[in-house]
């Protein structure tokens, strides 16, 4: 799966000529690539896609996301690769439904 995760900025940088920042993904840091939002403020919120910060949002709409995401297990599924690898693996020994 791959969702747009919002996630609020916490640090801006710049890497191979680009604008980048550390986005706080609830507890999760990654580097993110700010060229289409560079006017992002450190403590905004922006929404994330395959490590593009792709939209701006306030912070009422992004914990309601994250709080959605969270309920559904996605949040963890979706940023952390070890979690991913134990959900899939717990899928993997179901037995089918057919």
């Amino acid at each position: 799966m791959c969702l747009g995760i919002p996630g609020r900025l916490v640090e801006r940088f710049e890497k191979h000529g680009a604008r980048f920042g550390k986005i706080d993904f609830d507890g999760i840091t990654k580097d993110v690539c700010l060229e289409y939002l560079p006017e992002l403020e450190i403590g905004e919120y922006t929404i994330v896609h395959v490590g593009f910060a792709i939209s701006q949002l306030d912070e009422k709409e992004a914990q309601e996301t994250l709080d959605l995401m969270r309920s559904l297990g996605v949040l963890a599924e979706e940023l952390d690769p070890a979690e991913a690898e134990r959900l899939a693996a717990l899928h993997a020994e179901e037995p089918s439904q057919s």
